[in-house]
C-alpha cells in the first residue's frame, strides 16, 4: 500500500495545479460520499425512485411484522409473514442495485484516474 501512495505522490508532483485538483477529485470516497453520488448524474431519477420505493417497502415490512406478532389466527400469520418476507426481499434487491451502482461509479472514477495518470506520463515522455 505504501508503494501506491509513493506513486500517487510522484504523480501529484508532476501535475500542474489544475491537474492536481482533477486528480484529487478522483480520490477514494467513503461510503456516505458514494451513496450521495448516486443522486447525481444521469441515473439520479432512477436511484431516487428506487430509494423512495425501498423506504415504502420497508414501511410495509415493519407494518406486516407488527401485524404478524399481533395476531393469533394462523391464516393471518401466514399472510403477514409472507408480506413481510416479500417486502424484505424487495428492500434487499434494491440495496443490491444501489451497491452495484456505487461499485460502477467507483470503477469509473478509477478508470478516469488512470487515464489522467497515462496522459501525464505521455506528456512528460513527450517533453523528454
Amino acid at each position: 500500500m505504501k508503494k501506491n501512495e509513493e506513486i500517487d505522490q510522484m504523480i501529484k508532483e508532476a501535475l500542474s495545479e489544475d491537474e492536481k485538483e482533477l486528480f484529487d477529485s478522483y480520490d477514494e470516497q467513503g461510503m456516505l460520499e458514494m451513496f450521495g453520488v448516486l443522486f447525481h448524474g444521469k441515473m439520479k431519477w432512477l436511484n431516487g425512485l428506487t430509494f423512495f420505493i425501498q423506504l415504502v417497502m420497508l414501511g410495509f415490512a415493519v407494518y406486516f411484522g407488527y401485524r404478524f406478532f399481533g395476531t393469533s389466527e394462523t391464516r393471518e400469520m401466514i399472510q403477514f409473514g409472507a408480506g413481510f418476507f416479500t417486502m424484505m426481499m424487495g428492500v434487499s434487491m434494491i440495496k443490491i442495485f444501489h451497491f452495484i451502482e456505487m461499485n460502477k461509479n467507483a470503477t469509473i472514477r478509477e478508470i478516469k484516474r488512470l487515464e489522467l495518470q497515462v496522459s501525464v506520463l505521455a506528456s512528460t515522455l513527450k517533453k523528454n
